[in-house]
């Protein structure tokens, strides 16, 4: 299949949508802390990702992106009865986790792209099943399993270190100086590395909702190898960049602002928590959810500073937001699925 196929156009244009949302909004989330707290205006904030998230995107995101397209769902299975199908479950998966993150973006909720993605690669499996391509134990449950394992663990050790680290600064540097004002603002400057670091972090995880999926139709139409290529990752870089300049201050404001009052102090704990915690699953190329992360991290710092210090209305909906995401995205990307074998695609 060439390159300029109607099919193989329809999927670059939804893996670039994908990327979009993932800047809009995942994105949004990692840097949220930086503006919240001052350390960076919004413009700043774009400047940094374009370099660093486009860096981790592209040097460090075949791992995780390698178990999307693969890892999941028995690609090479459904590839050796029909790879056309191949194809349209992943268009599918891509476009239904696509439209849950705009909609999520649009009422200012930090939903997670990698359950999105996670759930609508699912979807198409399980609908693989159930006409009798795979069976259902060929779908990669001990994978799928430590995914949403580490959905659940990330969160609570990007709190627990958060926690820790403010909860040093505050008791060693903060309580010791007779001017915090003073010692907040040299925070700044650290606070500019931890948001290189998180960006960076990022796109080594996150970029892998966009081309996951798109690597494995290229994959299964014969257009990709065994290794992603390059202008792949290229591609997802730039969308994410593009999606947090164009949409990303909606999720920021949530991030920034509305769970719990941000220092540089404070955003530096999360952001260096969040950042750790996902390039260490980056590094065992498992996709977890940067937005679980650092709202966990956020949390933490929140926490140290005593509960009333958070605000658990925020938390409440973000929470939600998260328990019907998978499904939703599974649901969605089945109906696109059978809708797009309906008309002839």
């Amino acid at each position: 299949m060439e390159l300029f196929d109607p099919l193989v156009i329809m999927l670059i244009i939804a893996g670039l949508y994908m990327a979009w949302n993932i800047g809009a909004n995942d994105l949004a989330n990692a840097m949220g802390t930086s503006v919240g707290s001052g350390a960076l205006s919004i413009k700043q904030v774009i400047i940094v990702a374009a370099v660093f998230e486009f860096a981790g995107a592209v040097f460090f995101g075949k791992r995780v992106t390698s178990t999307i397209a693969k890892g999941i769902v028995p690609i090479d299975s459904i590839a050796m009865t029909d790879t056309h199908l191949v194809a349209i479950g992943m268009l599918a998966a891509i476009l239904a986790a696509g439209f849950w993150i705009t909609l999520a973006t649009f009422y200012n909720l930090p939903v997670s792209t990698t359950h999105s993605i996670v759930g609508a690669v699912l979807g198409f499996g399980l609908i693989a099943a159930y006409n009798g391509i795979i069976g259902f134990n060929e779908i990669n449950w001990p994978v799928l399993f430590k995914i949403v394992a580490s959905w659940l663990i990330s969160p609570v050790l990007g709190a627990l270190l958060a926690y820790i680290i403010f909860s040093l600064i505050r008791y060693f540097i903060l309580q010791k100086s007779d001017d915090p004002y003073r010692i907040e603002n040299k925070f700044v400057f650290l606070q500019v590395a931890t948001a290189c670091f998180i960006a960076f972090a990022h796109g080594s995880n996150d970029v892998a909702n966009a081309v996951g999926p798109l690597y494995a139709a290229l994959h299964a139409l014969d257009m990709a190898g065994v290794t992603v290529p390059l202008w792949v990752m290229i591609m997802g870089g730039l969308g994410m960049v593009f999606g947090l300049a164009t949409w990303g201050y909606r999720v920021i404001e949530t991030i920034g602002t509305k769970i719990t009052e941000l220092t540089p102090t404070r955003g530096f704990s999360a952001e260096f928590a969040t950042a750790t915690v996902v390039v260490m699953h980056s590094y065992i190329a498992l996709p977890i959810s940067t937005t679980h992360t650092l709202v966990g991290s956020v949390i933490g710092v929140g926490l140290a500073g005593g509960l009333a210090a958070v605000d658990l209305s925020v938390i409440g909906k973000i929470f939600l937001s998260w328990i019907i995401t998978v499904p939703v995205a599974a649901l969605t990307s089945a109906l696109i699925f059978v809708g797009l074998l309906g008309i002839g695609i």
